[in-house]
């Protein structure tokens, strides 16, 4: 797993083994990138359930202005700190030990781009895209990763599906103000 492109380019990132572990793989991370290219840059990433953090580290590698990472497991954590040291970004970087519902409840930041991929087919994906619109520019863009066989609504919140991509039994959805979406 490497930083495709920007100032981190080439870097090698460290993930975690195991059964439960499931990183985005690097055509799902270039084509999410693809879809946000020009909306990227001076932005606030917010890498929900971030495992290794590869999707916030690629959003600050390609001129996000900050990103915060958020996890629950303290070994994805550890991981996470260890990537941005590795790509000299930590600095632009927050990382919370957290439980995705507490951090979204008591977020008084707004993000631009929300990047959400949690574990599959457990309702957590649902829950959470209940809460990410409470922490949301209007101008801002959530971004799902799925099975295709997992269910997601059309709208949440103000925020309603925009477009649908389609990567093997993967589906990316992103989400856009009701106001701005396409």
């Amino acid at each position: 797993m490497r930083v495709i492109t920007g100032c981190a380019r080439g870097r090698r990132l460290e993930a975690l083994e195991g059964e439960d572990v499931r990183p985005t793989t690097d055509r799902i991370k270039e084509a999410v990138f693809s879809i946000i290219q020009f909306e990227t840059e001076g932005r606030t990433f917010l890498d929900l359930f971030a495992g290794s953090g590869q999707m916030g580290i690629e959003a600050l590698s390609r001129g996000a202005k900050e990103a915060c990472f958020v996890d629950c497991s303290k070994k994805s954590v550890e991981i996470v700190k260890r990537n941005l040291k590795t790509t000299h970004l930590e600095e632009k970087a927050k990382v919370l030990l957290m439980d995705f519902r507490s951090f979204l409840s008591m977020s008084r930041q707004r993000f631009d781009i929300v990047f959400a991929d949690p574990p599959y087919k457990t309702g957590i994906l649902q829950e959470a895209m209940e809460l990410i619109p409470e922490v949301m520019n209007e101008t801002g863009i959530i971004i799902t990763e799925n099975p295709l066989d997992e269910e997601i609504l059309s709208n949440y919140g103000d925020f309603v599906l925009d477009r649908q991509y389609r990567y093997g039994k993967i589906k990316i959805c992103t989400f856009r103000h009701k106001d701005f979406a396409r």
